[in-house]
């Protein structure tokens, strides 16, 4: 009896990187399958499924790009899942002596850029432009936002020095040295930043994606979800 073991890939937030990666190695170990992701922007790799690229399972750094797939038929609705929880923060580079109480600061002078995942597409971008709207400083800030392909791309733009400051997750800050954080924006001031995981509906591995997403669900697997700065939800 044959029995090979199957790949599942994954389109996951580029957000996801570094815990997902580690989720995949933990899954791995245990169950011999093997789990490749494919990391983008969450609007990128929804055109890629809706576009029919062979995706297992899509995880989103928001609800809408999930939401759109589930509106055309694409995933599979009762195995969509809310699974993580995430918060924003502005962020410059170590040795800056910048310092920011509120959205408002961000509007000074002595701030010519600002590094933002492109706020037309991208959740962690999309999230900021609401929260820098709530707050009524949008208009004033948006000559000074540099777009990024996805949240990893404005965190690399302020780690390199070439960017005076960013808003990026809190868990894509956490994960390089050459940026601080120099202001946690409350949960409250945002929209609820939620990451949905699904399977999907033309899965080319349906059977062993279910099974990756369980794992997903999993205390262990929120261990180190949590490891990296995330929310889990329940």
């Amino acid at each position: 009896l044959n029995v090979r073991a199957a790949e599942v890939m994954v389109f996951a937030a580029a957000s996801l990187t570094d815990a997902l990666k580690q989720v995949a190695i933990d899954y791995q170990k245990q169950s011999g399958d093997t789990v490749v992701c494919n990391f983008a922007a969450s609007s990128t790799l929804a055109r890629q499924i809706a576009a029919g690229a062979p995706a297992d399972i899509f995880f989103s750094a928001d609800e809408a790009k999930m939401d759109d797939l589930e509106k055309k038929g694409l995933i599979v609705a009762d195995a969509r899942k809310d699974r993580l929880g995430n918060s924003l923060v502005v962020i410059a580079p170590a040795a800056s002596t910048l310092t920011i109480h509120s959205a408002v600061d961000l509007t000074g002078t002595n701030l010519q850029q600002i590094a933002l995942a492109d706020p037309k597409a991208v959740p962690a971008g999309i999230y900021a432009k609401s929260w820098l709207q709530k707050e009524n400083v949008w208009t004033v800030i948006q000559p000074k936002v540099i777009p990024t392909g996805n949240v990893r791309g404005a965190l690399a733009a302020v780690a390199s020095g070439n960017v005076e400051a960013g808003v990026v997750f809190k868990t894509d800050a956490a994960i390089s040295k050459k940026v601080k954080v120099i202001y946690e924006v409350p949960t409250n001031d945002t929209t609820r930043i939620c990451y949905p995981v699904a399977l999907v509906k033309d899965s080319p591995q349906p059977v062993a994606a279910r099974k990756f997403l369980d794992f997903l669900a999993t205390k262990e697997a929120g261990q180190v979800f949590r490891k990296f700065g995330f929310i889990v939800l329940k």
